[in-house]
């Protein structure tokens, strides 16, 4: 405790003994090269909201991450970006840049992102992007572009987001993507703009991980009924970009600003559209079905032969010779594609880009590979079983049926004798009502009951009898036959007649 106490009083002995001294030089030293204002940590160096009218003159050699976005930049000098060669990410939106200018990115070979939305550009030239060749995401959006060169993006190999939306373009050139090679490129973002001329079979000849990613909605489009059908189909396959925004897909129905219509929202614009039209503008994915464990092998089938092949999986890699990156897929000397053990994440959508002198850059072919577990085989000696234990039942039913019938005759023996009750193996039932009389309809009736017209006769007999001439007092008796159906009595006919039935009954109404 006694040398807590000492340590502590020599602490603040020390902290008396320099107060005398400048209080700045007990203040951390700023890194080297930090510009004024600036926040520099490692390899971070903020310089964002400062006003900034110019970039600093001073820059550190260990900043990967520059942000001088929210400032009043309006122009960049050339190579002003030299002494980072570390520079990853580079944020300059929200400044008021309207022109980049050649050799603005020199020594900048290791960006990969550039954020430059929110500005005042207005026109890109074949060379404002030199020196960017591993750039990955362009950010472009929210500016006044209006004009793109036929190269301006050629350098740019290895992108794969890009971002023009909400500017004043009124076409693009989807036939070479302004020099973009569609092997990476994932994200083409061309929504909000002045958009209305689009080629439909330039469209249609986009890889499908490029259609995933291309978004055209809320641009003038034309009512076409080939880009009205290539659109439906998109929607119908669950493409993202036409899925997610399918309200914000409009088009002009009479070339009038203020005659907007949904695609799929006013299908009586497209309802004189013949679906022939549009059968032939993309050319459909074969469907695969293969088990897991087994081999499969894809080929690139073009209309000419390629110099360079390339793949891309369903999880979006690039495949080139000699194949991913775990090793479960190659790519052959011949451009072929093979697996040899396939496995459920193999699954979707295998997209071939094959290059070519006689051959269009983005010429692809596509291969929807569904993956299932094998079932296993059924059990022979079961399911043979199980057949002949049927059959074996049934055929005893049948035997049954032919060679056991019910005992004949075996209701009229129940109302005669126990002894016949018992080999038909019935117990005499109990008199009603309705049998007692059948003795009193025999007296009606004029055929014997034991005759074999009688047997034969499938006629009802039911007779009213006088009143006082059975000592009835009145009352009308009713006597059915021993062969009445009671659950059928619509099928019996009443007759009239005096002597009809027999002399006991002349008077009295007979239904037969």
């Amino acid at each position: 405790m006694a040398r807590l106490v000492l340590q502590s009083t020599l602490l603040c002995l020390l902290r008396v003994g320099l107060g005398t001294q400048d209080s700045d030089s007990f203040l951390p030293h700023a890194p080297h090269n930090c510009p004024h204002k600036c926040v520099c940590a490692a390899d971070l160096l903020d310089c964002a909201g400062l006003g900034l009218r110019e970039v600093p003159v001073t820059l550190p050699a260990a900043a990967a991450d520059l942000d001088l976005s929210h400032n009043g930049l309006q122009r960049l000098p050339p190579g002003w970006l030299a002494p980072l060669s570390r520079l990853r990410a580079l944020h300059l939106n929200h400044n008021e840049l309207e022109a980049l200018g050649r050799g603005v990115f020199t020594n900048a070979s290791g960006l990969r992102l550039l954020d430059l939305s929110s500005n005042a550009l207005r026109a890109l030239g074949r060379h404002d992007l030199d020196g960017l060749g591993a750039l990955e995401t362009l950010l472009l959006f929210n500016n006044h572009l209006a004009h793109l060169d036929e190269r301006a993006f050629h350098r740019l190999g290895t992108l794969s987001r890009l971002y023009l939306g909400c500017n004043k373009l009124s076409s693009f050139s989807f036939n070479h993507l302004h020099g973009l090679g569609a092997a990476h490129l994932r994200i083409l973002d061309l929504s909000s703009n002045h958009i209305g001329r689009t080629p439909v079979p330039d469209l249609a000849a986009l890889p499908a991980f490029l259609k995933n990613g291309l978004y055209l909605h809320d641009n003038p489009l034309p009512c076409d009924c080939r880009l009205y059908h290539l659109l439906r189909r998109w929607h119908q396959r669950g493409l993202s970009a036409v899925s997610d925004f399918a309200r914000e897909y409009t088009c002009l129905a009479f070339k009038v600003p203020d005659s907007r219509v949904r695609f799929f929202a006013h299908s009586r614009v497209f309802e004189n559209c013949s679906v022939a039209l549009a059968q032939d503008l993309e050319r459909p994915e074969e469907q695969l079905h293969v088990q897991v464990g087994q081999s499969l092998r894809l080929h690139c089938n073009t209309s000419a032969p390629a110099l360079r092949v390339a793949w891309v999986s369903p999880q979006h890699e690039l495949l080139v010779a000699p194949g991913s990156r775990n090793g479960s897929i190659a790519v052959l000397a011949d451009g072929s594609l093979a697996i040899g053990s396939v496995q459920p994440w193999h699954e979707g959508v295998f997209v071939c880009l094959a290059t070519g002198p006689r051959l269009h850059h983005n010429q692809t072919h596509e291969y929807n590979v569904s993956v299932s577990f094998p079932h296993p085989e059924p059990d022979a000696f079961n399911t043979g079983f199980t057949t002949l234990l049927g059959c074996a039942v049934g055929l005893t039913l049948v035997l049954l049926y032919l060679f056991a019938p019910p005992c004949p005759g075996c209701r009229r023996c129940c109302r005669r004798t126990c002894h016949c009750c018992r080999r038909c193996r019935r117990w005499p039932q109990t008199p009603s009502p309705l049998r007692e009389l059948s003795a009193q309809s025999s007296v009606l009736s004029t055929t014997p009951p034991d005759t074999p017209s009688r047997k034969a006769s499938v006629h009802k007999h039911v007779g009213f009898l006088e009143p006082g001439r059975r000592g009835l007092n009145g009352r009308v008796q009713l006597a059915v036959a021993e062969d009445f159906d009671l659950y059928n009595p619509s099928g019996l006919r009443l007759k009239a007649g005096s002597e009809s039935t027999s002399s006991t009954a002349s008077e009295g109404l007979v239904m037969t």
